[in-house]
């Protein structure tokens, strides 16, 4: 029975890290106004002579899905903790590429601090 449990909280933890890499590849090809109306409005815009680059930044502290909290103030964070910036290069008003930057290191994996930029574009991608 634990294991069963635990084998269903891995697949469900790695699950969130997938969304990001899904994304990376699904979202290419995207316009700019349909990747604006599901991420929301960029927190920065770079134009460049091919193009621009559009950035979101997830600057809040992402925590991880395990904490642990004791009477005795004692406190225990598996999971982490990070931050996340969504940049995206577009040419010719599609996106052309997705990176993501910022330290995420959280249990579910190295991009799970930025699934809340593009779960909203991802979903829409799988309709």
């Amino acid at each position: 029975m634990i294991r069963s449990v635990s084998l269903l909280a891995v697949i469900a933890l790695s699950a969130c890290s997938t969304v990001p890499t899904r994304a990376q590849h699904d979202l290419i090809g995207t316009s700019r106004s349909d990747l604006i109306a599901c991420a929301g409005v960029p927190d920065n815009r770079e134009l460049l002579p091919d193009g621009e680059v559009l950035e979101w930044r997830q600057d809040a502290q992402v925590q991880g899905p395990l904490t642990i909290k004791t009477p005795l103030s004692f406190e225990l964070d598996v999971g982490g903790r990070g931050t996340c910036h969504l940049v995206a290069r577009l040419r010719q008003g599609r996106v052309a590429q997705i990176e993501y930057t910022g330290p995420s290191a959280t249990l579910t994996g190295p991009y799970a601090a930025c699934r809340p930029l593009v779960l909203a574009c991802e979903r829409r991608t799988h309709k």
